[in-house]
């Protein structure tokens, strides 16, 4: 039985598309012109402002050598660490769900984001978004894992149970074959008793029991 694909949770992509839709949205505002311009682009503006910061992080956590993933994580554990705000609690979570660098702990991140989700408005409306479709994303993810795992112990257990049969049937045999070779032995043992007497009996001078 083989277990099923694994899916990654992919912040970065994420944040390309709540990007591309703030984008869009501010482009839209730009050419309404029966609509004040200045307060309608600003919270658009301020949506990708900060998607944009998040994504350029990302982008340096994937391409960047080891130890510059090790410096990014460990300035988000220490910011965290520091003052554990909902925007450092974010940027944490969402490096911690990104694969591809030894401290991605999706779990860790999941934690991160349902504490933050549970207090959505402490966040920004772009991180809001954002929160909300990578712990989506994550508990896509964490669902596969869990279910390639069951599949992989049941089939463990399957061949377990295969090879306990197969030693068991194997075992049997041997002992039958045991058991038949003993009683073979001991057949022969009785033909060879009575070859031995009837050569006793032939040879010359043997007397011959009369009836």
């Amino acid at each position: 039985m083989r277990a099923r694909p694994e899916r990654h949770a992919t912040p970065l992509a994420a944040a390309l598309i709540l990007l591309a839709v703030a984008g869009c949205h501010g482009t839209f505002l730009s050419r309404d012109r029966a609509a004040p311009a200045p307060r309608l682009t600003a919270p658009a503006s301020t949506s990708s402002l900060v998607l944009s910061d998040y994504l350029l992080l990302l982008q340096r956590l994937v391409q960047g050598s080891a130890s510059e993933q090790a410096e990014i994580v460990a300035r988000a554990e220490n910011e965290y660490d520091t003052a554990p705000t909902p925007s450092r609690a974010l940027r944490l979570a969402l490096i911690l769900s990104t694969p591809g660098h030894p401290a991605s702990d999706q779990p860790r991140a999941r934690r991160l984001l349902s504490e933050l989700m549970a207090h959505p408005e402490t966040l920004l409306p772009a991180e809001r978004a954002l929160a909300f479709l990578q712990l989506s994303q994550i508990d896509d993810h964490l669902t596969l894992v869990a279910e390639n795992r069951r599949l992989q112990t049941d089939a463990v257990r399957e061949d377990q149970a295969r090879t306990a049969a197969a030693n068991r049937r194997l075992q049997a045999e041997i002992e039958e074959n045991t058991h038949l070779r003993k009683e073979l032995e001991e057949a022969r043992a009785k033909l060879d008793a009575i070859a031995n007497i009837e050569l006793n009996q032939r040879k010359p001078g043997a007397t011959t029991p009369h009836p």
